[in-house]
């Protein structure tokens, strides 16, 4: 399977990084449509399971830790076809209110090199009454699977809440949880809106539309005292979780002849950052929320690592491209080997566990 996923690597890296990602989108997506078995093998073959993985939390059960981060599957058509793929959850989006086309392209990059990726895609998607009308008849779904919801570009930030509040009351039937996403850097003077008083009036307005878990994504570009300092307004005033975190801006962490000076960087490059943002900011907070660790995971031992510093979940995104389809058997199986290495039976002794000592 390794020679054969660098063997279609190389022929997708051929193509430009968008164009790319639409092949795959489009095949897993008429593959539903015209051949859904074809996920029941290769489910079988993607999917490692055991009960020593599975975890009780966000108010339904998660039976491993690995997820596909938001911004992968924006509009909620490669479901079926991404479960298939072994992950233990889901993220739909980030999505808007209205049909937006992002910013202009070219707007994807591969950094190769460094196996990372800058993108500046703006939240393009096709809005929320054609995702509705999608996930509506998937949901409820086998995996759990979470809406990320955004604001359109042209809504102004004093408007904001509004269009968080319809996603909120739109999609309530259609996930399982609710990401809040305001730390994207694609969208103009949206992480301006990473501030307490802003967090505690949108956690406090959603808490009222909808009992689902909500989560708070933030940027790994704040200054730790201020991300701390947002991560607890959204804890008290109601967050069930906290995804650290977004892409950066940091373009210091990267020597890519492909660099951009504009868009977010993801993968390899800001693996130390968010790992290092992690561990602060669980030492504060750990069990106050659910933590959920995102940035440059690509291997079991970097996410037990994490999990061990207080992470009950994690996500990928960027290594799902470089690693290919097998990367989710490939963690929760290395996972599993890890536990049993400490002697832990199950990977909720494990989490925290660098914390508790």
């Amino acid at each position: 399977m390794i020679l054969k996923y660098d063997y279609l690597k190389q022929i997708f890296f051929k193509f430009d990084p968008e164009t790319a990602h639409k092949i795959v989108e489009n095949t897993l997506h008429y593959a539903d449509v015209l051949c859904p078995k074809f996920f029941d093998i290769s489910s079988n073959y993607f999917t490692f399971e055991n009960q020593a993985l599975e975890q009780n939390i966000l108010s339904t059960t998660y039976k491993n830790p690995v997820g596909i981060g938001g911004g992968f599957d924006k509009n909620a058509t490669m479901l079926s076809g991404l479960k298939s793929l072994g992950f233990g959850y889901l993220e739909y989006g980030t999505f808007t209110p209205k049909p937006q086309d992002g910013n202009a392209k070219p707007r994807l990059f591969r950094l190769i090199d460094e196996e990372s990726i800058q993108n500046a895609m703006g939240f393009n998607n096709k809005g929320s009454e054609y995702i509705k009308n999608i996930v509506k008849n998937k949901y409820p779904f086998q995996i759990p699977i979470w809406a990320n919801i955004g604001k359109n570009k042209l809504t102004p930030n004093e408007n904001a809440i509004s269009d968080y509040e319809k996603l909120a009351k739109d999609f309530d039937n259609f996930c399982d949880a609710f990401v809040v996403n305001i730390s994207s850097p694609n969208t103009p003077n949206l992480r301006d809106l990473q501030e307490k008083d802003f967090i505690k009036e949108l956690f406090l307005t959603l808490k009222n539309i909808t009992k689902k878990p909500i989560i708070l994504k933030i940027s790994p570009d704040l200054e730790i005292k201020k991300a701390i300092e947002i991560c607890i307004s959204a804890i008290e005033n109601g967050a069930n979780g906290i995804i650290i975190a977004n892409t950066s801006i940091n373009y210091s962490l990267s020597n890519s002849k492909n660099l951009r000076d504009f868009g977010g960087l993801s993968g390899q490059n800001i693996k130390q950052l968010s790992r290092d943002m992690f561990k602060l900011i669980s030492d504060e907070i750990y069990g106050k929320t659910v933590l959920i660790a995102c940035g440059g995971i690509d291997n079991a031992q970097e996410a037990y690592d994490r999990i061990k510093m207080g992470a009950s979940l994690i996500q990928i995104f960027t290594s799902f491209i470089y690693k290919g389809p097998k990367i989710c058997y490939d963690i929760n199986s290395g996972i599993l080997k890890l536990l049993k290495q400490d002697g832990l039976s199950n990977i909720k002794d494990a989490i925290g566990i660098d914390i508790k000592r």
